[in-house]
């Protein structure tokens, strides 16, 4: 079977996990070699990976790629170009993701577009007009769909295992980005927490309940808490996510969900992250394994292997999501509900 070749652009953080977790799955069988990768900071072409991160442990200095066999340059045209690529990961700064990903669509390459795809959900949909004209698929990189815990805490939700929600609450905390240049301590280009880590919890509710009517949010673009109101669903679902201004604050995520026959709490900072209580013989217990950046990577892969006219995550999901963002900030700014368009 011939592997799938990859190409990467931007080695920064999430460009680093990227390229380890293809590593990851092709040792897990989804065949796939790394092609051609492009930065604009050629210092990065060694293939050893920067200190740098909330969420992982320093791996300064550990090998990412061979530069003697994988192709380097600060032009993304160059991995478009490439022949032997087949599907490029976009992991440079938000306010470049539409524009690389669609040269990247439009030279036949399948995407996989790291969040936030834009600040502007009419971007977002002029991205996806050129995946359907391209007839390629442009997957935005909404992790948390599927992490281990989190993929758990989706399937419990649909099965009706334990009953329906009663409450749930989600919160995402870590310390203040230091690396970008400046990119993240500018919300104009990202958005501050509220877009760059908060937005994993948003997609995950949306995922869960569906579309909300309005929400009630306080707080700063840096650190909310957040509402949602629903016609039909829980009365209590909330979302906490924030960056620390402390270097040292540890990275932490985080749920509570109560059911009508039990509860569910997840803390990464648990060796046993996912508690189930009552207990019962169903109940996880076993150590999480993998995250969600290997499941995502995973899928994708599996997606453009077998011909898959969409993914588990779309653009529309994108989009719908940069809607309710986008009322969460308006919230914020006006000390009101606001509805979601």
């Amino acid at each position: 079977m011939k592997p799938i070749g990859v190409g990467v652009v931007g080695l920064g953080l999430m460009g680093r996990v990227h390229i380890e977790s293809y590593a990851a799955a092709n040792l897990a069988g989804e065949w796939c070699r790394l092609i051609a990768v492009s930065d604009r900071n050629s210092s990065r072409f060694d293939g050893r990976a920067r200190s740098g991160g909330n969420m992982q442990a320093d791996v300064g200095g550990q090998l990412l790629f061979d530069p003697s066999v994988v192709a380097t340059s600060t032009d993304p045209h160059d991995v478009f170009a490439n022949s032997a690529v087949d599907l490029v990961s976009i992991c440079t700064p938000t306010d470049t993701h539409v524009d690389l990903a669609i040269r990247a669509l439009r030279a036949g390459k399948h995407v996989l577009v790291e969040k936030p795809v834009s600040l502007d959900p009419n971007e977002i949909r002029r991205l996806a007009i050129v995946a359907r004209e391209t007839k390629r698929l442009c997957m935005p990189a909404m992790c948390m769909r599927f992490w281990p815990g989190w993929s758990w805490l989706f399937d419990a939700v649909r099965d009706g295992r334990y009953g329906a929600i009663v409450s749930a609450s989600f919160q995402r905390l870590g310390a203040r980005p230091t690396w970008g240049e400046g990119f993240y301590s500018d919300p104009r280009r990202s958005g501050g927490a509220l877009f760059d880590l908060h937005i994993h919890d948003v997609d995950f509710v949306r995922a869960l309940f569906g579309e909300p009517n309005a929400v009630t949010a306080t707080g700063s673009v840096d650190h909310v808490t957040t509402l949602y109101h629903f016609a039909d669903r829980p009365a209590h679902v909330t979302t906490e996510g924030g960056w620390d201004p402390s270097p040292d604050f540890a990275f932490r995520m985080r749920y509570i969900v109560k059911f009508e026959r039990a509860s569910a709490a997840f803390d990464s900072r648990r060796d046993l992250p996912l508690e189930i209580t009552p207990r019962t013989a169903s109940s996880p217990v076993d150590r999480i394994e993998g995250t969600g950046y290997d499941f995502e990577i995973r899928h994708v892969l599996k997606s453009v292997r077998e011909g898959m006219s969409s993914t588990e995550t779309t653009l529309n999901d994108a989009e719908r999501v940069t809607h309710i963002l986008i009322a969460e900030r308006e919230s914020l700014e006006q000390r009101v509900e606001r509805s979601v368009l």
